[in-house]
């Protein structure tokens, strides 16, 4: 994922050692584009700022780097834990005084369901940790989450601890700040994420296949849920994006789901829209306790993920996604495109009418890059993206969602009746 941030950085002009753990799936990511090593310990003290990507590896190490004095952005063991541990993150918030659904712990399958059919309502089941993802699922009725307890107890799918935690109708939003040493930075991030793969929320969940995001310099939904947080992350002494993901009902309470205490993807990508200057300056400044106040703010920017098959589950089928040719990059269009999975390799390109092997970025991997672009309005921003997307041609079926933004203009005069998220206009015109 920060392939992009790391390519923006050499591009300044910056020393950059990318590391990436050496799979089948990763071994090809970001050759020929940045410096990948394959061992970050040797570059720790070289490093003027050591940037994390993720918050599932290498905390330990990361945390004795850091007493010794490493600029690290990034969640040590103990705040990674309140993203990871589900349980955890619920007490950090109640501690902070915010409220949150209710829920409960289960590490039976029998125990979960017997408490599904006793409570005989929607709920939503969460696994903790790093489990697998597809243990998430929001019930539509009790009967149906009854049926996929079952169905993960006969497929021997639990590992660890997961909640059971109560279904909140609303309209789900996150706000998110950037924290060092001197508190947040000026600018709270709210942000709308589009997690499953098809147009309409339909199919499996992704992560995310796209996001609508902009700063503000005052925001209801961080005053309730990250204004909150500010001694405990402080006591933490921790350095880094912290994001907390929210359902809004229908009376404007906001419901904390979960954190993600490391950057979002592709909101990181997008939030390039949206800093000016030096891509990586800020951050040696954000870890020395110092604001460079280089965002944008109220612009609206949003982001599209591009994809190739057989995405999201290549890592499965095995299905050929190395080499695959990036057609139409223009040096203004790079801009506005970020790479995840890519490299620098050679394919038929054509010149003056004649077709020639060169070197030209390709795939490597299945999550290609997202497209990004800003406006005044969300209808602007997506109408620029897509436009930018069109540009581009991969010779293997490419993939992305077409709604990006769209369901806020439904959800957006609902939680603005409340006080969020104030003055974000889908359009000017009536018509979209």
């Amino acid at each position: 994922m920060a392939l992009d941030f790391s390519y923006r950085a050499k591009q300044a002009g910056h020393q950059v050692k990318h590391f990436i753990r050496p799979d089948l799936k990763t071994e090809h990511i970001g050759k020929g584009l940045v410096d990948v090593v394959r061992e970050f310990q040797p570059h720790m003290f070289w490093a003027d700022v050591v940037f994390c990507s993720d918050n599932m590896k290498y905390l330990r190490e990361l945390d004795v780097y850091r007493a010794e004095g490493v600029p690290i952005i990034g969640p040590s063991q103990e705040t990674a834990r309140w993203e990871q541990d589900r349980t955890y993150g619920i007490e950090i918030l109640k501690k902070c005084g915010i409220d949150c659904p209710p829920y409960e712990e289960f590490s039976n399958y029998d125990k979960a369901i017997a408490y599904v059919k006793k409570r005989n309502t929607r709920l939503v089941s969460k696994p903790s940790g790093s489990d697998d993802k597809s243990l998430s699922y929001v019930a539509k009725t009790p009967a149906d989450m009854v049926y996929m307890l079952e169905r993960w107890k006969r497929n021997n799918k639990l590992k660890s601890e997961f909640i059971l935690q109560d279904f909140i109708e609303g309209t789900e939003m996150g706000v998110g700040g950037w924290f060092g040493p001197h508190g947040f930075n000026a600018g709270w991030e709210e942000n709308f994420e589009f997690k499953k793969l098809m147009d309409g929320d339909m199919g499996v969940a992704t992560g995310e296949q796209g996001t609508v995001i902009r700063y503000v310099r005052r925001s209801k939904l961080a005053r309730k849920v990250l204004e909150p947080l500010t001694d405990m992350l402080a006591a933490a002494n921790y350095v880094g994006d912290v994001d907390v993901n929210c359902i809004i009902d229908d009376r404007g309470n906001p419901w904390p789901l979960e954190f993600t205490m490391r950057p979002g993807w592709p909101t990181f990508n997008i939030e390039q829209e949206l800093r000016q200057g030096d891509p990586v300056e800020w951050l040696a400044m954000l870890a020395e306790g110092q604001d460079a106040r280089n965002i944008l703010m109220d612009t609206i920017a949003i982001g599209v993920v591009l994809s190739i098959p057989d995405y999201p589950y290549s890592h499965l089928t095995r299905k050929e996604v190395l080499g695959v040719p990036i057609y139409g990059l223009t040096p203004r269009l790079q801009e506005h495109v970020h790479f995840c999975e890519v490299m620098q390799g050679k394919a038929p390109v054509d010149r003056n009418g004649v077709v020639v092997e060169e070197p030209i970025p390709v795939t490597a991997g299945d999550y290609v890059m997202v497209v990004s672009a800003t406006g005044q309005t969300v209808y602007d921003a997506k109408q620029t993206a897509y436009r930018r997307l069109k540009r581009l041609m991969l010779p293997n079926s490419p993939m992305y969602r077409t709604d990006i933004g769209d369901r806020l203009s439904q959800q957006l005069p609902k939680i603005q009746s409340h006080g969020f998220a104030m003055g974000m206009e889908f359009s000017t015109d009536p018509a979209p």
